[in-house]
């Protein structure tokens, strides 16, 4: 069996450098996913930004690539969809080499109370949630294992993956449990290739998506102030803002959490202490 590296001996500077690496963050076009890709491109990486809105990947790619020593592409990806997966793979190997990371970070999040929730809406949720997590790691774990150097896959969960939140939420809670549960199980069946798993599980953070949500239906923000008070403050003085789980996407792919997988990293400002 393979055994991971031993990094004792590198220097602080060469464990978070992620120079000739390439990265793939689904969702990337904006909010969590354009503050992961932008780390990740500074620490080194070469990264493809893969978004359903591909005009704005684009933009976001060449925002980034202007600022960072690593090389940013964008493109239209549906993660729910095998061929786009395959496609969004194919052209980061193409463009930059063998894949070593892959950041599975699209999702949505509509509000419908469980009553009044149509089934072609829940399977929309888990279509993105689940399947789109399920289909980017399997592409990762394929091009990872051809290459035989390892890896390293991070699964944007949710604080809503260990504990339930907010009511109207039932399909985006029950989906990010099914993130976290297979976190754990891809995280055992790929050790083998030196290929670890992780998770981050934010708890709210500011951005586009959250503030259009709270912004087209007002009853979500006012479930939020009761049911999720760090939406609005926390133990630690301030919301959160995408930064925050940037740097710790960063802490996962990189070298210095060499000795980690199959965990789900909680970044919530302390909301489940």
């Amino acid at each position: 069996m393979a055994s991971i590296a031993d990094v004792s001996n590198r220097t602080l500077a060469e464990l978070i450098s992620l120079e000739g690496r390439t990265a793939v963050v689904t969702g990337g076009a904006q909010g969590l996913g354009k503050g992961i890709a932008r780390r990740l491109a500074e620490a080194g990486a070469n990264v493809l930004i893969g978004d359903r809105n591909g005009e704005l990947a684009v933009q976001t790619a060449a925002d980034l690539g202007s600022k960072s020593s690593g090389k940013v592409v964008g493109l239209a990806m549906d993660v729910c969809d095998a061929a786009s997966v395959a496609a969004a793979t194919a052209l980061a190997e193409a463009e930059f080499g063998g894949i070593g990371i892959w950041v599975n970070n699209a999702g949505i999040f509509p509000s419908i109370a469980i009553t009044e929730m149509p089934v072609e809406q829940w399977d929309e949720v888990f279509a993105v949630n689940a399947r789109g997590t399920f289909l980017g790691a399997q592409a990762a774990v394929r091009a990872m294992a051809a290459r035989g150097q390892g890896g390293v896959i991070v699964n944007i969960a949710s604080l809503a993956g260990l504990n339930g939140i907010s009511p109207g939420l039932a399909a985006y809670v029950s989906s990010k449990h099914a993130v976290v549960g297979l976190t754990r199980q891809l995280a055992l069946e790929c050790a083998p290739q030196c290929i670890r798993v992780l998770a981050v599980a934010p708890s709210f953070m500011v951005t586009e998506g959250n503030m259009a949500m709270m912004q087209q239906d007002p009853r979500i923000a006012e479930a939020a102030a009761e049911h999720i008070p760090s939406m609005f403050s926390s133990k630690l003085g301030r919301v959160g803002v995408p930064d925050d789980i940037a740097r710790a996407v960063l802490f996962c792919a990189s070298d210095m959490s060499i000795f980690m997988t199959g965990t789900t990293l909680v970044v919530d400002a302390g909301e489940s202490a």
